[in-house]
């Protein structure tokens, strides 16, 4: 039986491996980054993780997630991002502040509790940031979208994503009415890195470098997970 903190290292992995392109294999250097732990502290906690049959790890390469470990990544991103749902969309609390809450609140949730909460807030695709959330068979639907600022301007997009935990820049992109769901057109790109302006309902807005690579586009079939 995996502790909460080995299920967070599983679910990390599996994050970091999801978005690689054409690599299954997660650095341990990525893994120590994204837990904020040191090199040593990853890789005691690889071991152990590898005794219980959750992981593989090849020098040089990484690790990979065996299909055991994959199973438990996905139960508890799953139970995750519907906690997060749940606490937004029925609990009305703000995108920017229940990442952490459900950090703490979802290792303790039970999957009969977790389903209710997914039915009360209407079996959503995606958490409330627009990642993927599992399906309840433990397969992940494939987020397919590009960063604002790579996409051509003069074109209506949804905004898939908004990859960042930044609580600060959350509450400033939902000033905005730009989160997960929304149509955008981009009507301009400033050239050397410049702010590109978008147009949301009747308003325009400016958006600066470090916005417009934390919001992701995709078109409203793409953003749909059909």
């Amino acid at each position: 039986m995996s502790t909460d903190t080995m299920r967070e290292y599983l679910a990390e992995t599996y994050r970091l491996a999801y978005y690689q392109q054409g690599d299954a294999y997660v650095s341990t250097s990525a893994l120590a980054e994204v837990m904020r732990v040191s090199a040593p502290a990853v890789t005691r906690m690889v071991q152990r993780l590898r005794e219980h049959g959750y992981l593989e790890h090849e020098p040089y390469r990484g690790v990979i997630l065996t299909p055991e470990g994959e199973r438990e990544a996905l139960r508890t991103i799953r139970k995750h991002r519907i906690v997060e749902r749940f606490l937004v969309d029925v609990m009305k609390f703000g995108w920017h502040e229940v990442h952490d809450y459900a950090d703490d609140f979802g290792a303790s949730v039970s999957d009969k509790l977790a389903e209710k909460m997914n039915e009360m807030a209407g079996f959503p695709r995606r958490c409330p940031h627009g990642e993927p959330i599992p399906r309840p068979d433990g397969t992940m639907p494939r987020v397919v979208d590009e960063p604002l600022h790579e996409v051509p301007v003069g074109r209506e997009y949804v905004v898939s994503r908004a990859n960042t935990h930044d609580s600060h820049m959350l509450r400033y992109l939902d000033s905005l009415g730009l989160r997960p769901g929304t149509t955008l057109h981009l009507v301009d790109h400033a050239p050397f890195n410049g702010p590109l302006r978008v147009r949301v309902g009747d308003s325009e807005h400016f958006i600066g470098h470090d916005l417009s690579h934390v919001l992701r586009v995709c078109t409203r079939e793409q953003f749909d997970l059909v």
